[in-house]
């Protein structure tokens, strides 16, 4: 458990025994190599990996595996080979831009744990020596606002927040205004997944990116979408919407504790064409970390 000395990649093994034993239940005790291949394929259609990655994996299983009789071991060591080189692609650590204050910007649906991740962020960057900054700029929730400023207790940072119904582009504003003036390395952007309005929530966003760019001179340097990983590929049809208003250039994948459907994050990076900045688990601050390919995959198929 969180605190207990279990490392996070530990906690994510052990969240993703569902995931597991649904892709590799089913693969034990194939000893032909194409016994393994049909199976592995039925496998990967019914984890929520989709037809074209999954035509992927196995191309790549099938040309590491040799003819005739398979081990278990060979056959799970080809698919890990393969997983890693489908997902190494979206591995891409964080860098803030010498122009001071960087701005990340976070968008998603209500309920996707965004909040929570701003102040995960927070927390690392913190623990990297930068200042940060957190802005609620969900404004239509007095519940998000009140969360976020209890996060940001918590992690020991400062929050600008404005009244519960405020114009969330004023709340960047003067944010960005005060992160300038005080010197702030990096300003964290907690935006609405929902409004209890009658304006659309992507043309809510985008002004927010405009009044950002107007006080910067540049976008947000990172507009990155937090993901429910429990959704599968129905954020993908989510992160269309949100790449349109704000241009995304990242992604966090949330929940991965606990969901049988861990696999959609194969699906996920390669439609978006975007990378994966953190990984989470649960609602524990501690519980976020940069995304590695080769951990990642080692947590779905290793336990």
């Amino acid at each position: 458990m969180p605190g207990s000395g279990e490392g996070f990649w530990d906690r994510l093994r052990r969240g993703l025994a569902r995931t597991r034993e649904g892709l590799l239940e089913p693969l034990r005790g194939t000893r032909k190599a194409s016994e393994f291949l049909d199976r592995l394929e039925e496998v990967l259609l019914g984890a929520d990996v989709g037809p074209e990655e999954t035509a992927r994996i196995v191309a790549g299983v099938r040309g590491s595996l040799p003819p005739g009789e398979v081990t278990w071991e060979g056959a799970l060591a080809a698919l890990e080979g393969a997983l890693v080189a489908l997902l190494k692609p979206a591995e891409r650590e964080l860098e803030l831009p010498p122009a001071r204050p960087a701005v990340l910007l976070f968008v998603g649906v209500n309920g996707s744990g965004k909040t929570t991740t701003v102040a995960k962020v927070a927390r690392l960057l913190s623990g990297d020596g930068a200042r940060p900054l957190l802005v609620a700029a969900d404004t239509f929730r007095a519940a998000a606002i009140d969360q976020l400023v209890d996060l940001a207790r918590q992690v020991g940072v400062e929050v600008v927040a404005h009244r519960p119904g405020a114009d969330p582009g004023a709340v960047v504003h003067d944010a960005l205004e005060h992160a300038r003036a005080a010197g702030y390395d990096v300003v964290l952007v907690d935006t609405a997944g929902r409004l209890q309005t009658k304006r659309p929530l992507m043309e809510e966003l985008g002004k927010v990116r405009r009044v950002a760019e107007r006080v910067l001179g540049r976008a947000p340097d990172e507009r990155i979408l937090v993901v429910d990983a429990t959704v599968g590929q129905n954020a993908i049809s989510q992160a269309n919407l949100f790449h349109e208003a704000v241009g995304l250039t990242g992604l966090v994948l949330t929940k991965l504790d606990g969901t049988a459907r861990g696999g959609a994050v194969i699906p996920i990076t390669r439609a978006l064409g975007l990378p994966v900045l953190w990984v989470g688990t649960g609602e524990g601050l501690e519980e976020l970390e940069p995304f590695r390919a080769t951990e990642f995959v080692r947590a779905l198929l290793r336990g």
